[in-house]
């Protein structure tokens, strides 16, 4: 398959539920779909969160807390590196989220080939700041921010003269049509002068391809192996099947709007196909040679290979210098 411009991600999250052999099988399945990055989340509990962080929604009947959760999320670091070797072997850009200092540290020794920076971290100074030291680009989620929380954000990457995206998205899970914000895509480009996106939790292809159609440089998408699957992202993601459509369709996107068209060259290269479905300008019956043609005595029918329905009112009143049968499409030849 040929990889779109766009950059697709699938972001895993938390999909995997803790199981190592569950996120490769997913790093196969978004490959498989042919997306051109795949995205994991690297929580360290001890570091990110405390005892008493709340649950968002308590979906886990396995772990007492949400602290807890986020134990049984972690990875060590060899089956990070593991993961990225597997990305990498599969054509895949390996990204994960970090969510604190700590995080960071073991993504730098690991290696990822952006920095994506999640919702609730957009106001983390020390975070971008330790991020910046790297020198990769980075793609900036707005979906919990502020204009102004944004546009300080941005002018920190600004500073330190990195490659940025800056990615439409709205921490509503799933997210409702009117809610997904696809205005804000230009105004970003527009605003901040950078590359844009869309990071879509709606569970559906449609926002997407609407953000491909208005020129997105990157489109982030959680992914699930089907709609059965554990856990809190599975309404808000695309299953496998739909990723290839998603992927498909953003190719289609963009190769119609790389291709404008010229509508005067496109009539000449159908010619013959105008010829097939245009009409002519037909006798109704048969007309002696001599008659004075009126309105009654011609219609319009295919195929358009006589006189064309614009020449209608020009030939009425004209005298016809041969006889013409029922059906015989005209010709100028036909006419004194």
């Amino acid at each position: 398959m040929k990889p779109t411009k766009t950059l697709i991600i699938g972001e895993v999250a938390q999909s995997h539920d803790g199981s190592l052999g569950m996120a490769h099988a997913f790093i196969d399945a978004i490959a498989d779909s042919g997306a051109g990055a795949v995205k994991f989340q690297t929580h360290i509990a001890a570091s990110e969160s405390t005892p008493a962080e709340p649950w968002r929604v308590k979906f886990s009947q396995q772990d007492a807390t949400r602290y807890d959760y986020w134990k049984r999320m972690e990875f060590t670091e060899d089956q990070w590196a593991g993961l990225k070797k597997h990305s990498e072997q599969r054509g895949l850009m390996f990204l994960s989220s970090p969510f604190s200092l700590e995080a960071v540290e073991l993504l730098r020794r690991v290696g990822v080939g952006a920095w994506k920076i999640a919702s609730g971290e957009v106001t983390n100074g020390p975070l971008f700041e330790r991020i910046a030291e790297s020198r990769l680009p980075i793609l900036l989620s707005t979906g919990m921010s502020t204009i102004e929380e944004i546009d300080r954000a941005v002018q920190m990457v600004k500073s330190q003269n990195l490659e940025l995206t800056v990615l439409q998205c709205t921490s509503m899970y799933p997210t409702p049509a009117e809610k997904i914000g696809l205005n804000m895509i230009p105004i970003y480009r527009q605003r901040y002068d950078c590359k844009v996106g869309l990071s879509d939790h709606s569970g559906a292809i449609y926002a997407g391809l609407a953000a491909a159609t208005l020129g997105s440089d990157v489109l982030e998408v959680h992914v699930a192996l089907s709609r059965e699957m554990f856990g809190p992202d599975v309404p808000v993601s695309l299953t496998p099947s739909e990723l290839r459509q998603l992927v498909d369709g953003v190719g289609f996107i963009e190769k119609a709007l790389s291709n404008p068209v010229d509508k005067d060259q496109v009539a000449g290269d159908l010619f013959p196909m105008r010829q097939l479905f245009t009409k002519s300008i037909v006798a109704r019956s048969a007309l002696a040679s001599g008659t004075i043609l009126k309105a009654e005595h011609l219609t319009l029918k295919k195929p358009g290979t006589g006189l064309p329905p614009e020449k209608l009112l020009e030939i009425i009143g004209r005298r016809l210098a041969r006889a013409v049968s029922a059906d015989e499409l005209l010709q100028e030849s036909f006419l004194e």
